[in-house]
């Protein structure tokens, strides 16, 4: 079994309605290859493709959103936010080692949301005529931004 990742975001993030991406990769350092990048798929398509790709196969899948930019100032925008974020994270955890080790909160963290999502079987993933229609409504909203 291989593993997934992916960002959790709160029911109403806008993120959830772009398209998604599903990258998948080798999981461990003795293999080594290209990874393959798939989609645009919708969010709960991109998931349970993955999984299902994943629960046969010692891969990692990584699922995020595709941001449609329209100009370098958008990407160079969100090259911006994500400097930034990843300095306010590295910020955190410093002061979080004043008052302990860190990564085991987190560590604890994801075993909680892992116990919460439960461990049941993967979601079946989608057929051909859903993955299109999907295509159909990507398009959609790509054409109207």
């Amino acid at each position: 079994m291989g593993a997934l990742m992916t960002l959790d975001l709160p029911a109403d993030s806008p993120m959830l309605g772009l398209p998604w991406i599903i990258t998948f990769g080798p999981l461990g350092d003795l293999d080594e290859w290209e990874p393959v990048v798939c989609g645009p798929y919708e969010r709960p398509h991109a998931l349970a493709l993955a999984e299902a790709v994943v629960a046969e196969e010692q891969l990692m899948a990584v699922v995020e959103p595709l941001l449609p930019a329209l100009s370098a100032d958008e990407i160079r925008s969100e090259i911006a936010a994500a400097q930034v974020a990843a300095e306010d994270e590295a910020r955190q955890v410093e002061g979080a080692d004043l008052y302990g080790d860190f990564e085991d909160v987190i560590d604890e963290e994801l075993d909680a949301a892992a116990d919460e999502a439960g461990h049941g079987e993967p979601a079946e993933p989608p057929d051909e005529a859903e993955v299109r229609a999907g295509f159909t409504r990507i398009a959609a909203l790509l054409t109207a931004k």
